[in-house]
């Protein structure tokens, strides 16, 4: 569950910084809609990294523990 809110969250924090600075600069939409694409992009790759990479390396380290 954890996962899934810091993907949503990562998609929520850049899409309000897109927002706010389009706003600001008057470039709308493109900025908002480039930090929905970063957000969602760092998003899948925190996820990616918590739910493949963590799991696979407590196993690696795991195995080598009983193979000593």
């Amino acid at each position: 569950m954890g996962a899934g809110l810091q993907f949503a969250a990562a998609i929520l924090l850049f899409l309000f910084a897109g927002r706010w600075l389009d706003e600001r600069l008057g470039t709308e939409p493109w900025l908002l809609l480039t930090g929905v694409l970063v957000g969602a992009v760092g998003g899948f790759a925190s996820l990616y990294h918590q739910l493949v990479i963590v799991p696979r390396e407590r196993e690696r380290k795991r195995r080598e523990e009983e193979s000593r």
